[in-house]
């Protein structure tokens, strides 16, 4: 069985037929799904999601897209929503560079607003990282907060490097069967097994051979495929093993009620 360790059920590009969507990721093995808040004041939604369904769980956070409209977040308030059962992750937070969609200075004052929710719940944190892998090493080193998941990863190996030390695990999305991302799957190669998680960032970056097509959870069973090819392993293994690592990251979502 598989674990969508990312992906956002509460988009509008599941509206229509979320139930059909969550149906056809468990035909296709994928027993868990967790669903990702990207703003606050859509955190209710996304919470209504992870508790319609034993195998769905939330986070809470504010994506550094939105840094801008979360200026005023301090962790006191994240740690308050995290109380609740179904959320056993803080973000997706971090920092982008690349749109540059909010100030540079508010995303990193919201990131570490999120990194000291994750050090008062114990819960990890859900970094997004683009075209900021110095910064993001920079701050980690800083902060040292508990251990989390860089999700989606494509940075570059140094930021993975730093990552490891700290105790983080590497999501590993669509990307992975692109074309052009030949040095993604270099570094994969290289990744320790124990320390891998699969994601699909659906509704974004289907896998090869859905490329092109809105992504859903179901299709994380390709990127598995393609990570297991890499890791020379096969895909009951690779299932397995990135099934246990999201348990051992996201201990919260084996002792709460379902």
């Amino acid at each position: 069985m598989l674990v969508d360790s990312h992906c956002h059920l509460d988009f509008p590009d599941f509206a229509a037929e979320r139930d059909a969507v969550i149906g056809r990721a468990r035909a296709a093995g994928v027993k868990t799904m967790l669903t990702i808040a990207t703003r606050l004041d859509q955190f209710d939604g996304v919470r209504a999601i992870a508790e319609s369904d034993d195998g769905i769980w939330c986070s809470v956070g504010a994506h550094p897209h939105e840094a801008a409209d979360h200026a005023w977040l301090v962790a006191e308030q994240l740690t308050a929503l995290a109380d609740h059962p179904k959320v056993i992750g803080i973000g997706e937070t971090g920092l982008d560079f690349h749109y540059n969609l909010s100030p540079r200075d508010i995303q990193e004052q919201v990131f570490r607003a999120h990194i000291g929710a994750s050090r008062q719940t114990g819960l990890p944190l859900i970094i997004h990282a683009r075209e900021a892998d110095r910064e993001i090493a920079r701050i980690l080193n800083d902060e040292r907060p508990p251990p989390g998941v860089l999700h989606c990863f494509s940075s570059g190996r140094a930021l993975a490097e730093a990552a490891l030390e700290l105790g983080f695990y590497i999501s590993i999305s669509g990307i992975v069967t692109f074309r052009n991302a030949e040095e993604l799957r270099g570094i994969v190669r290289e990744l320790p097994l124990e320390r891998l998680l699969v994601e699909t960032d659906a509704p974004y970056l289907a896998p090869v051979p859905y490329r092109g097509k809105r992504n859903e959870p179901a299709f994380v069973a390709a990127t598995a495929a393609a990570v297991a090819a890499l890791k020379e392993v096969d895909l009951p293994q690779l299932a397995e093993t990135t099934s246990e690592n999201f348990s051992r990251l996201f201990t919260k979502a084996g002792r709460s009620p379902r």
